[in-house]
């Protein structure tokens, strides 16, 4: 399985290279290979397409436009546990997840370390909307920079190009929550929906393409009336931080988080046609470094013990700001609450961070699901999956209070 992962690093050399290069790899390197998208429409990629190109999304030549964000000179360690003893088939649930990762962290602790698809921990996977969170805690770095002012500043007190459009009196906040009013169609099926179309794009000349795309779009409700799921909005927010610091993305993230908080390996970050990271998604990451980070959002978003955020940000980042339809469950800034506060990022096609903070726990998982986008039977098998891993951390909690001596 190694062979697949180092040929995929060669994959924008195989693209031009001679063909001799091409015929000297062997048989199932070469299927792979073939199976590579050639198109940008991600959406639509074949199961197939998909497998090869997650793995290696900063190497395809169709998306030849990324940042690097370092890693850390200081890993943060992950020492392993006891293995987690869980009342089901593991390979079973991984096989209908259709899982490249799926690791558990436990009080620090790694306590399960699984991969498939030929997938393994020295790769990257693509994120997809699980750097929405991410994105959103730079929010909160640069509110304790002094870069941002205010939650309720407006977006175009920091992006003038939105004045005038539907967007003029949207507050960074109402971004985050997702509740600007501003009409948008994340159909991940419809080749005509918003979602679909606005890395298309074709800016008129010197404009940033996503807000160009943006502030075409029409109003459908008042500012913080309503909850609307939207990727094109988390960009937006990514061409506001950069804007505020001055600086790519990439290098914020690098310095907030990704170094303070001990990356093993480097990331990248996928590109828009002007050159922005597309910050609602794309974010190529080892998957111990996604649990890296996800222990540094357990942690408070602190680094021996100094916060990176506002007092209290975080908590009001990871508790729900505004419902979503679903009992139990609502939305904060960019991550997806529960009512028992749990908290999650999510990604299509099965990548996710969960997290519970009263037990210390920490799940990742990336996947390639087999129903597409947005597969409801595995979406629901993997919350289900949630919920046993909870169930039997508190029977491990359980049976060591069942077992101390009496005033022990």
């Amino acid at each position: 399985m190694r062979i697949k992962t180092i040929a995929l690093g060669l994959l924008a050399t195989a693209a031009v290279g001679a063909a001799a290069g091409w015929f000297s790899l062997d048989k199932e390197t070469r299927g792979l290979l073939a199976t590579v998208p050639t198109n940008r429409d991600l959406l639509f990629w074949s199961q197939p397409q998909r497998d090869a190109a997650f793995r290696a999304l900063d190497r395809l030549p169709v998306l030849a436009k990324w940042r690097v964000v370092p890693a850390s000179a200081t890993p943060r360690p992950l020492p392993p546990g006891p293995p987690l003893k869980l009342p089901m088939d593991v390979d079973a649930y991984m096989a209908g997840q259709r899982s490249a990762a799926l690791l558990i962290v436990h009080d620090g602790k790694l306590r399960l370390e699984r991969y498939g698809l030929g997938f393994d921990g020295d790769g990257r996977w693509t994120s997809f909307s699980v750097a929405k969170s991410i994105t959103s805690t730079l929010v909160g770095a640069a509110l304790r920079d002094g870069h941002l002012r205010s939650m309720d500043d407006k977006v175009s007190d920091y992006l003038p190009e939105m004045n005038g459009s539907a967007y003029d009196d949207v507050s960074i906040r109402q971004l985050l929550t997702m509740t600007s009013g501003v009409r948008w169609n994340e159909d991940y099926a419809d080749p005509n929906s918003d979602v679909a179309r606005f890395n298309k794009h074709q800016p008129e000349p010197g404009a940033d393409a996503l807000v160009s795309y943006l502030r075409r779009l029409p109003r459908e409700a008042p500012p913080g009336t309503r909850w609307n799921y939207s990727t094109g909005e988390t960009n937006l927010v990514g061409v506001l931080v950069s804007r505020a610091t001055g600086r790519p993305l990439s290098d914020y993230l690098a310095e907030k988080i990704w170094k303070p908080a001990g990356m093993e390996q480097q990331a990248t970050w996928i590109l828009n046609r002007s050159g922005q990271e597309i910050s609602g998604c794309c974010l190529q990451a080892a998957a111990r470094d996604f649990a890296r980070f996800g222990l540094f959002a357990l942690d408070g978003a602190r680094v021996e013990g100094k916060s990176i955020v506002p007092d209290g940000w975080l908590a009001e980042a990871t508790s729900t700001r505004t419902g979503i339809g679903q009992a139990g469950r609502g939305y904060g800034y960019q991550w997806w609450t529960y009512d028992d506060g749990s908290y999650a990022a999510r990604g299509i096609f099965g990548q996710g961070l969960f997290l519970d903070p009263r037990r210390r726990l920490l799940i990742v998982s990336n996947a390639n699901w087999a129903g597409g986008a947005r597969d409801r039977a595995a979406t629901q098998a993997r919350e289900d999956f949630y919920r046993q891993v909870q169930k039997a951390i508190d029977s491990e909690a359980a049976a060591t209070t069942a077992s101390r001596p009496p005033g022990g």
